[in-house]
């Protein structure tokens, strides 16, 4: 199968530089220094057309700001991107217009990702107008049409955002994101804020529109039944790498990288009723500082003197798993 977006190697740093005080500091002998996060560290990541690629960690690990590089919200601080088999670096003007319609992304709250002064038909129509997708005569039948598609009473265009409910926002976000006709999703934690009963409404409505217009996602999550539910393949990622990669069913099924296993022995399940759940000891450690080797040692129980020096790569494990974890690679001693 072709592909839609590849990342190779891409790291995202955050820097914030030394304030004025703390520059003053130094000239009389401090040693502050510009803060860096490493949000996210040497990713490779693939998404090929109409699949649906679930993205999974704790709230901290750099989901949110890798899903903005995908979406072309942020440049990569290194490594390259490349859409549809070509280098972002090296595409002219309408190649980057070809990226910046084709991938679009579904916030996590989408109150705060409308404009509260401008009117639903208004937030879905803007895009396609300033890209000449729709003229003005006929920006309304567009944005009605709209609508329609993700299960809104056209009616509607005329109310503000705060006049909807959550779920119904969820799907004027969802409107404006294919406004554009786009090719990729990013849905960052899309379905997180709504109730049990509109998340199954919202991930069905994915599904559908999966189904008609051939799309493809990139959904972020940490929940991991809702992955279970929409997802073709499952990436894993902790302090800003990915640990494994495979099919839904293989991971699920036998997960390979200690952290992958424990995040799966603690999903709750109607035939464990009485058990004792036993969390991840410890805390993620801050991406301003993360420790050296691989990530996950200091709060792996199998961790070994190898882990505390030298970080693993992905590499091809059992069931068409790609794990990153020197127990897949000669040992940890």
């Amino acid at each position: 199968m072709s592909e839609l977006i590849r990342l190779e190697q891409v790291s995202k740093r955050f820097v914030k530089p030394v304030d004025l005080a703390g520059r003053i500091a130094n000239r009389l002998g401090a040693q502050n220094m510009p803060r860096i996060v490493h949000a996210v560290d040497r990713v490779d990541l693939v998404v090929r057309p109409g699949e649906v690629v679930a993205l999974v960690g704790e709230s901290g690990c750099g989901k949110s700001t890798l899903g903005r590089v995908v979406a072309g919200i942020h440049a990569a601080s290194e490594g390259k991107v490349f859409w549809q088999g070509r280098d972002l670096a090296a595409l002219d003007a309408s190649g980057h217009a070809d990226f910046t319609l084709g991938a679009q992304m579904i916030f996590q709250d989408p109150m705060s990702s409308l404009n509260p002064r401008m009117r639903a038909g208004e937030i879905v129509g803007e895009a396609p107008r300033v890209h000449g997708l729709t003229d003005a005569a006929g920006q309304a039948g567009y944005v009605e049409a709209l609508f329609r598609q993700v299960g809104l009473d056209p009616e509607y265009c005329r109310r503000f955002p705060h006049q909807f409910s959550g779920g119904q926002r969820a799907r004027i976000g969802i409107a404006r994101a294919l406004a554009v006709k786009p090719k990729l999703l990013v849905c960052d934690e899309s379905v997180a804020a709504l109730d049990v009963s509109i998340q199954a409404q919202v991930l069905n409505l994915f599904m559908d529109l999966r189904e008609a217009l051939g799309l493809a996602y990139l959904f972020i999550s940490h929940d991991l039944g809702v992955v279970r539910h929409i997802a073709d393949r499952v990436v894993i990622m902790y302090l800003g790498r990915i640990v494994e990669t495979g099919p839904k069913e293989a991971v699920f099924a036998a997960p390979q990288h200690p952290y992958t296993r424990a995040l799966l022995e603690n999903v709750p399940r109607l035939d464990a009723r009485k058990r004792q759940f036993t969390t991840i000891k410890g805390e993620i450690p801050s991406p301003l500082q993360p420790p050296p080797g691989c990530h996950f040692h200091p709060r792996c129980p199998l961790a070994g003197p190898r882990c505390r020096q030298e970080a693993p790569g992905l590499k091809e494990g059992a069931s068409g798993h790609t794990v990153a974890c020197h127990l897949e690679d000669g040992g940890v001693g």
